[in-house]
């Protein structure tokens, strides 16, 4: 790996309104002074964050994001921090490209449901079963929710990526945000772990609206 890779931002992605919780992304800006793939990977995996992102031309958008395991072609919360971090209109990543506006204090992105990792999506009947959850056998990747209420497209979750990366539970999970707009069709505003929100909107032709508020933590 490049030792010299120290300029990098850090983000908190998914925060609630008073600026709290969401989850940690590292961002590299200049991409080029760590092209290899294997050092990104033995970066990403440094940092420690659920993901890295590589910016390997700041202008159209062109990104590649890491996981301390893995490349992945598309992630929820790398894209709405890195969209609202470089302000384009759009992301190229290797699922395909991401649209990206800033509406006041949210940064939103458009992406496919398809692109996310598949999540085992659990409803139950109340948050309160939710929140009482124990974390899940090693390996299943859970996305656990109930409505707040309905009516108001209100969902409490929390998601258990099955131990991925060493985590137990995640704070905040994008992509399976987007899987869950994607099944019940309607905008949705998802607070999840300790807090976070997610907001979430269905559009034509497949394509699915998310947004968040990012802080820049240094």
């Amino acid at each position: 790996m490049n030792a010299a890779v120290t300029d990098y931002d850090v983000l908190r992605v998914f925060c609630a309104a008073n600026g709290g919780y969401g989850n940690e992304l590292g961002v590299v800006r200049d991409g080029s002074v760590l092209p290899d793939p294997d050092g990104r990977q033995a970066f990403a995996a440094k940092l420690g964050f659920g993901g890295t992102v590589f910016v390997d031309d700041p202008e159209r958008g062109v990104i590649d994001i890491c996981t301390p395991t893995l490349r992945l072609p598309f992630a929820g919360i790398p894209c709405v921090g890195t969209a609202w971090l470089l302000d384009v209109p759009e992301l190229v990543t290797p699922a395909g490209v991401v649209g990206a506006r800033q509406d006041g204090e949210f940064t939103w992105i458009e992406a496919r449901a398809q692109w996310s990792r598949p999540h085992t999506l659990r409803r139950y009947g109340s948050p309160a079963e939710v929140d009482d959850l124990p974390v899940p056998p090693k390996g299943e990747r859970v996305y656990a929710w109930a409505w707040e209420d309905e009516a108001a497209g209100r969902v409490r979750a929390r998601g258990f990526p099955g131990r991925d990366d060493g985590i137990d539970e995640d704070e905040a999970t994008g992509a399976a945000a987007l899987l869950l707009t994607d099944r019940l069709g309607r905008a949705l505003n998802i607070t999840q772990g300790a807090g976070s929100q997610l907001l979430t909107a269905p559009q034509p032709r497949g394509w699915v609206e998310l947004g968040g508020r990012v802080l820049l933590e240094r």
